[in-house]
């Protein structure tokens, strides 16, 4: 019959400026698309070179390096035969622009650059990129010799197959009133793709799935979004959830939370479908025509009749305590493993904050045991290494650091204590009482003045003053034992140091400058102190650690003291 399509999106863990490593994980998606029988591969945004390039995209080896990313996969026997759509930055006219890439068998088909920018959030693309703002309009563009002496149509076009017809969406453009995709469907379009880097927010995947759904549930059509996956090298963590729908339904869900570096998804879906959805909802409409690149190829089989097609299914979400729970633990270890450090340290005083933060490790050394290990292995400096559980991995990959002083109490150090017992983190009590009276010993010696707690009869400023201290103190041997403490145990590397600040104390400026607050990386820094109570109570149950029970206790006897304070 030649109706039934199989085609594939995937989520891709590309590195920033790692084009040979690039190049192995979008080779690698190809196969395992054709593996399943797919004509088509869709793959994320700018994922030759990596999302994350910054002001590396001034340079004009990033765009040469790309050119022969693009190059070796043209060449390789791995693209033959499937229409191949990569992501890649292209300068045309001397303006550089955000690209997708359509080639089949060694010939581009067609550039489509992006035409609505993401300039919001943390997305800087116009620094970087100009949009094409000229719809409709294709010109010619010379290809390097390198790739092959042609031009290729460069603009607002689309692909026409001998079965079907295809057109390109960039991220930010489905996200905007006037989407592509809208004027495409009425002019025939039956397939929409979708390239992203769209990184993890609180409760995002649920507008990702809407908008996807909603593209084709008023005028039918398919819709593939690929997504970046992983942290390449910024501070954003992209979380895949790569989808494919079919006139509003979603049929095939991807992870949004995982340690693959390359997750594909595959789908056969009927174009009948399609037109008889949209003979029944939609009417002739008066649009300006997209010129159509026509190639010889079909993306469907002749003989389909007996192909299962993907049915619809329910789409499965996280709750906001399991996001906070996988996807930051999974963003500190592509920071981690891209640093070349050895493991984390955090100053753990058994609060709120600290003791979320050691539970987003801790969710991370659950996930490695059960999904990675040569790269654990790396890390820990041992290629025989085989964690019994995910306590003892913890234990190599986490040390923990209570810093008591003379005002510390006995419940926050048992606290911490207890905790750090119970993830396996390698933990230290040291008492920093020396270090202060040192620093205060310098002071009274210069001024001839010592000052005082305001228990002791000091003042405000006094008081205000010998707590910033105390904090500044933790940072600074936060730092010394993160660099030698591995030294000093006979193992090789470095950590890296973890913050606690929640977002609220960063929009009040509710914290002390330069104390534990400043580290190498905050894992908590874009959470609010309501969902960190909330995932301590998660982390409670699922993850079977009852210290946190006393931490809950602790802080609601925290804010019932405060509210009585006030009302006096």
């Amino acid at each position: 019959m030649g109706r039934k399509v199989t085609l594939a999106t995937c989520s891709l863990n590309q590195w920033a400026l790692d084009f040979q490593g690039n190049l192995s994980r979008v080779l690698k998606s190809i196969e395992v698309a054709k593996s399943k029988g797919a004509r088509y591969r869709l793959g994320p945004e700018l994922e030759i070179c990596g999302y994350g390039c910054a002001d590396h995209f001034y340079e004009s080896d990033t765009l040469l390096h790309s050119l022969q990313v693009l190059k070796e996969l043209m060449q390789s026997p791995i693209t033959t035969d499937i229409i191949c759509d990569v992501g890649m930055p292209i300068m045309h006219h001397n303006v550089r622009y955000n690209c997708r890439v359509l080639f089949l068998n060694k010939k581009i088909l067609l550039i489509r650059p992006k035409m609505l920018l993401a300039n919001y959030g943390n997305n800087r693309e116009f620094r970087w990129f100009s949009p094409w703002t000229q719809p409709r309009h294709v010109e010619d563009y010379f290809l390097p010799r390198m790739i092959q002496e042609a031009t290729v149509p460069f603009g607002d076009c689309v692909l026409s197959t001998i079965d079907t017809c295809l057109g390109s969406e960039i991220c930010a453009e489905m996200w905007n009133p006037r989407s592509p995709h809208i004027d495409m469907g009425l002019d025939g379009v039956e397939i929409f793709t979708n390239s992203s880097a769209s990184y993890h927010e609180l409760r995002k995947a649920e507008q990702r799935v809407m908008l996807v759904r909603s593209a084709t549930n008023k005028s039918g059509g398919i819709y593939l979004f690929a997504n970046q996956k992983g942290c390449d090298g910024d501070r954003l963590y992209y979380d895949g959830c790569a989808m494919i729908a079919i006139n509003g339904e979603i049929v095939a869900q991807g992870a949004q939370f995982t340690m693959d570096d390359v997750e594909v998804l595959v789908a056969t879906l009927d174009l009948e479908d399609i037109r008889s959805y949209r003979g029944e909802r939609c009417h002739p409409h008066m649009v300006s025509f997209w010129l159509r690149v026509k190639v010889d190829f079909m993306l469907s089989v002749g003989e389909d009749v007996s192909l299962p097609t993907n049915q619809p299914i329910r789409w499965r979400f996280h709750t906001p305590e399991e996001e906070i729970s996988l996807g930051p633990a999974c963003w500190l270890w592509d920071y981690l493993r891209r640093s070349g450090q050895a493991g984390f340290l955090l100053p753990l005083s058994g609060g709120v904050d600290s003791s979320s933060t050691a539970c987003i490790v801790y969710s991370m050394c659950v996930l490695l045991y059960h999904q990675v290990l040569e790269d654990v292995q790396r890390v820990v400096g041992d290629t025989s290494y085989r964690p019994e559980d995910p306590q003892e991995l913890c234990g190599h990959l986490f040390t923990t650091c209570y810093m008591a002083t003379e005002n510390s109490s006995e419940s926050t150090y048992s606290r911490a204590r207890e905790l750090a017992s119970q993830i396996g983190s390698y933990h230290i009590n040291l008492n920093i009482d020396m270090a202060v009276k040192g620093i205060l010993g310098i002071f009274s010696m210069v001024m001839g003045k010592v000052p005082q707690f305001r228990v002791n009869g000091g003042c405000a400023r006094e008081n205000l003053a010998l707590q910033n201290i105390q904090a500044r103190v933790r940072m600074v041997l936060a730092y010394l034992f993160a660099q030698l403490s591995l030294w000093a145990r006979g193992r090789p590397g470095g950590l890296l140091v973890l913050g606690s600040a929640n977002v609220d104390e960063s929009l009040t400026g509710y914290f002390t400058k330069y104390d534990c607050s400043s580290a190498d990386i905050n894992p908590i820094g874009g959470i609010s102190k309501t969902d960190l109570k909330s995932f301590l109570q998660f982390c409670t149950d699922h993850f079977h650690l009852p210290a946190l029970r006393r931490c809950a206790q602790m802080q609601c006897m925290f804010l019932m003291d405060k509210c009585h304070r006030l009302m006096r």
